[in-house]
């Protein structure tokens, strides 16, 4: 993986081919970018939306007030995250004439694009036009991550702000010693929004630390200990005022976290331990407390819901870059970046092994790891038809088509998934068919607000009205203030099923199939994602399959 382009020959013909893959990376990013916009209003509410919503309210009344009302700074456990999405949400919400929870949906949309916008232009500078373009197609065709953009406040700006921080860092890589303006600039602006999104932005450090290990010893071989040390310092010299502005950065969006210098560090320790009162959920067919994960988690449902594609790539782009390290003719320039690369897209998931944190709701707490895993997938991608090239070029029509078929395969998914494309599991695992009896599917509960489209839809059609003086009656299972958002003000929610008429209940194991006729029923490859039932005038007891914790 020594090659950096698909050429090392400065031609028309490589000119052109690099073009070419530049064009379609921007057609690539306009097609995603229209068709969000054309769908973004599909996805529902999940668990944390309207305490986000919340969240974003208090911290602007903070500022607004002159921080003369701080509620914000002790809002349940949310004062140990940012709150930078959140709030520009509620700031874009004034001036855009859609609702909160719509312009929420857009804006994850748009930070989502820019994501894939930075995922292309690292894996260009990283490997050529081609890896980029091929780095973008896997993250932008990854069910995943495309899933979470619309409909996850904290995890999937975490990852975009990380990617952020990577470009910065392996631009920091390429113009070692002398770091550009613009280089030094996006590193300081990566590591502002990446520990302002979540503590776990110091990783940031880590992966610099030992990416830059093959570059620092090879500088200590040419020029000296002293003389290395001394050009290392230099180069912090240059970063400081750019870390200084990430650190306004991360106050403004986290301010929590700047008014006591070891804040950060609490929220860490905080973090490290569950902190909230256990429950189960299901895993590899079996009901698990979230603290009593097995160490497998992690790297199962990585194997089972990335593109298959993307996993083949991205395990021939880490083996690559770790063969380049043992190679003479890789520069230690070069060695450094693919290490980088490598060590952010497996370090957390060893981490996790080892310490066996905590875990549930699949992998959304490791997107961040899903764009160096499409940059060194992309990276592989375009040394392998390097290689076919130089030695088998007739064989390149061929790679081309099943790298195309390998795309093809999370296209149909997300396509047939829409819009609970982050419940995607690959055809290794069987699809979400053969995965809904295992795993958890729509573990957020985006499914209510389909649900709730129906069941109004469906009393529309029957001409049915609430009984005089009262609204209808929604006993839900599933997250409650997303399904009242979602049902509007002439339903009133809550658990009890005695009194109501109908029963709301998403598809995971924990909500049971009651003996009531079904009104609604939301399904996706003949797994049921949502259902609503006709309970009146019967005796329900619970909506619960299992005793609640």
């Amino acid at each position: 993986m020594s090659s950096i382009t698909t050429s090392t020959i400065d031609t028309p013909q490589r000119r052109s081919v690099e073009r070419t893959c530049d064009d379609l990376a921007i057609v690539v990013l306009a097609a995603v970018g229209l068709i969000a916009s054309l769908t973004f209003r599909d996805y529902g509410l999940g668990w944390d939306d309207y305490t986000h919503a919340e969240y974003a309210d208090l911290l602007l009344r903070m500022y607004g007030s002159g921080f003369r009302d701080t509620g914000a700074l002790s809002f349940a456990n949310l004062y140990m995250y940012g709150g930078g999405f959140d709030m520009a949400a509620a700031l874009l919400h004034r001036v855009i004439p859609l609702e909160l929870f719509e312009t929420r949906r857009l804006l994850g949309a748009v930070v989502g694009l820019i994501g894939l916008a930075v995922t292309w232009r690292l894996g260009r500078r990283v490997g050529g036009p081609l890896a980029g373009l091929a780095a973008l197609l896997l993250l932008a065709l990854c069910p995943t991550y495309y899933g979470h953009m619309f409909m996850n406040p904290k995890d999937s700006p975490f990852a975009v702000a990380m990617v952020i921080l990577m470009l910065g860092l392996v631009r920091l890589a390429d113009e070692y010693p002398a770091p550009s303006p613009a280089t030094i600039l996006i590193v300081g602006i990566g590591a502002g929004l990446s520990l302002g999104s979540r503590v776990l932005g110091g990783l940031g450090l880590v992966y610099a630390l030992i990416g830059f290990v093959p570059l620092f010893a090879a500088e200590v071989r040419s020029q000296g200990v002293r003389a290395s040390i001394r050009r290392f310092g230099h180069v912090l010299y240059l970063l400081l005022p750019s870390l200084l502005f990430g650190y306004l950065i991360m106050g403004l969006i986290w301010p929590w976290s700047v008014m006591e210098l070891a804040n950060p560090f609490r929220a860490m320790t905080y973090f490290s331990s569950f902190f909230e009162k256990p429950w189960k959920e299901m895993f590899d067919g079996a009901l698990v407390s979230v603290p009593d994960m097995p160490w497998s988690y992690l790297p199962t449902l990585f194997a089972l819901q990335m593109p298959e594609v993307l996993l083949a790539l991205f395990i021939a782009g880490g083996i690559g870059a770790l063969i380049s390290l043992s190679r003479s003719d890789v520069t230690p320039r070069r060695k450094t970046i693919l290490l980088m690369l490598t060590t952010a897209a497996t370090l957390p998931v060893l981490i996790a092994i080892l310490k066996r944190p905590a875990l549930y709701n699949g992998i959304r707490h490791f997107i961040f790891m899903i764009p160096p895993m499409a940059v060194l997938g992309g990276v592989a991608f375009a040394w392998g038809m390097n290689w076919l090239g130089e030695h088998r070029r007739h064989w390149q029509p061929a790679a081309v088509t099943i790298f195309a078929f390998g795309l093809m395969l999370p296209l149909t998914e997300m396509i047939r998934l829409h819009p609970y494309q982050y419940t995607h599991f690959n055809h290794i695992a069987g699809t979400v068919r053969a995965a809904d009896d295992l795993y958890m599917l729509d573990y957020w509960g985006l499914a209510l607000k389909q649900a709730s489209d129906g069941l109004r839809d469906e009393l529309n059609e029957r001409q049915e009205s609430p009984p005089q003086g009262r609204k209808w009656k929604v006993a839900v299972c599933g997250p409650q203030r997303p399904a009242q958002v979602a049902l509007g003000p002439d339903f009133t929610i809550g658990w009890d099923s005695h009194a109501a008429d109908f029963a709301m209940t998403i598809g995971e194991f924990y909500c049971k199939g009651l003996p009531a006729p079904v009104m609604v029923e939301i399904k996706r490859d003949d797994v049921v994602f949502a259902r609503v039932y006709d309970i009146r005038g019967k005796s329900i007891s619970s909506l619960l399959a299992i005793p609640a914790p």
